[in-house]
């Protein structure tokens, strides 16, 4: 029955799509999902799923058209999102016959029953799938928890199918209060982001982290090689291999948020700022920057946007405030004297100011400059610095490597390996 409601998922997005691209080439506007769902809740393929469920797939819809809208400005050979499904062909050329795939599928309050006393759930089914259109018949659902694990207050239950395992699961989204504690102190902290060091961290008690994307560059080069090498790059192996890239770069940003929580509560810290990169990805002229082969790989899969989501909530758990401050011109000004000049950035890593004859790791500098963005008047630590800070933990800031097994470690404790 999953299977069903999956493939009737599929069918309505590709209406919503056509209807879409229509608008589009007869207007030069695209529907927001309160229009497709005024247009579309009155066709056959909407009652394939329950009212809430089919409304989701619309306004998924609607968002895709937005991104796709937004990248078009900065790139005319975007496409806009595609149908789902796939042709199959006879010796002819003539289209023999077509497979949907098994599409997620999101049922909101009012298709949920939940059974806590049984843990169960009953998930209503759509018209279509019905003997009768308005008998009351539902999808009933089983579930197992780990010890210690309630499922109370639930929200919206999602069915996502995984095709490289073949089986349908469940995503369970609850709604869970959570008393939000003082912050750990009052010092700041401020975080850099970047390709080769995806992350360097500053903080106003004289400390400073490095966090390489080694592991993240290795693996954004392995598995498009070894997903290029399958067969059928929609086939079990290659869907495989995305599946375990895509679950290895969300342990990397969740182990590197955890770590930083972890040592901005070591150091007291309660306001993290972040650098804000909107349009890093565009020049001067809005155009998508090129940086070559190997350099658009990184710099377009560069998923900043993500980990900050991601470090923010986790912050937020521990009483700890996140801030997106401007990066302008912080890596080409001295943080000691506040010289800028585009020149001290003398190589990869190493930052020279001339003015005050300080020398030091030229990311923290930039990570120091994102903290000292916003007043001060909360830390409880100096903010001028001295010579001596400027070649100390300036200049030698702590590196943690990511291991796949214990998270990030001090350097000396990593082994690298083969992904």
């Amino acid at each position: 029955m999953l299977d069903r409601h999956g493939w009737s998922a599929s069918k309505l997005w590709n209406v919503a799509n056509y209807h879409s691209r229509q608008e589009w080439h007869e207007t030069g506007e695209i529907p927001d999902d309160s229009d497709l769902k005024r247009e579309l809740k009155t066709h056959p393929k909407y009652k394939g799923l329950h009212s809430q469920s089919s409304q989701r797939v619309l306004e998924e819809l609607a968002e895709a058209f937005n991104s796709w809208y937004g990248k078009r400005k900065n790139d005319s050979r975007s496409n806009p999102p595609g149908y789902r499904k796939k042709n199959y062909y006879d010796q002819e050329g003539r289209r023999a016959h077509e497979e949907h795939p098994r599409s997620t599928v999101a049922w909101k309050q009012k298709g949920i029953r939940h059974d806590t006393k049984n843990n169960r759930v009953r998930l209503s089914k759509g018209a279509n799938h019905k003997e009768h259109p308005r008998a009351w018949e539902y999808i009933l659902v089983e579930y197992e928890t780990r010890p210690g694990v309630t499922v109370e207050n639930l929200q919206q239950v999602r069915a996502v199918y995984d095709k490289a395992k073949g089986r349908w699961e469940l995503h369970l989204v609850c709604k869970h209060k959570v008393d939000t504690p003082d912050a750990p102190g009052d010092e700041t902290a401020g975080v850099d982001l970047g390709i080769c060091n995806f992350a360097a961290v500053a903080y106003s008690t004289e400390e400073a982290d490095l966090y390489p994307g080694n592991r993240l560059k290795q693996d954004g080069y392995y598995f498009p090689k070894e997903m290029a090498k399958c067969d059928d790059s929609g086939g079990q192996e290659a869907t495989r291999l995305h599946a375990k890239w895509s679950e290895r770069r969300t342990h990397f940003f969740h182990s590197l948020a955890k770590h930083i929580v972890e040592r901005c509560i070591e150091n007291g810290v309660g306001r993290i700022n972040i650098g804000k990169l909107a349009g890093v990805r565009e020049d001067e002229d809005g155009d998508s920057k090129n940086w070559g082969r190997h350099g658009n790989l990184d710099l377009h899969g560069w998923a900043f946007d993500r980990f900050t989501k991601i470090l923010t909530y986790k912050a937020k758990i521990e009483g700890i405030e996140v801030v997106d401050v401007s990066e302008r011109d912080t890596s080409k000004t001295c943080c000691v004297c506040g010289r800028e000049d585009d020149s001290q950035r003398v190589e990869r890593g190493l930052y020279v100011c001339e003015s005050c004859d300080s020398a030091f790791n030229a990311d923290v500098n930039g990570a120091e400059n994102v903290r000292l963005n916003l007043n001060q008047s909360n830390s409880e630590s100096s903010t001028s610095l001295d010579e001596d800070r400027s070649t100390g933990w300036l200049a030698q800031p702590a590196v943690y490597l990511h291991d796949l097994s214990s998270g990030f470690q001090p350097q000396a404790q990593v082994v690298d390996c083969k992904p």
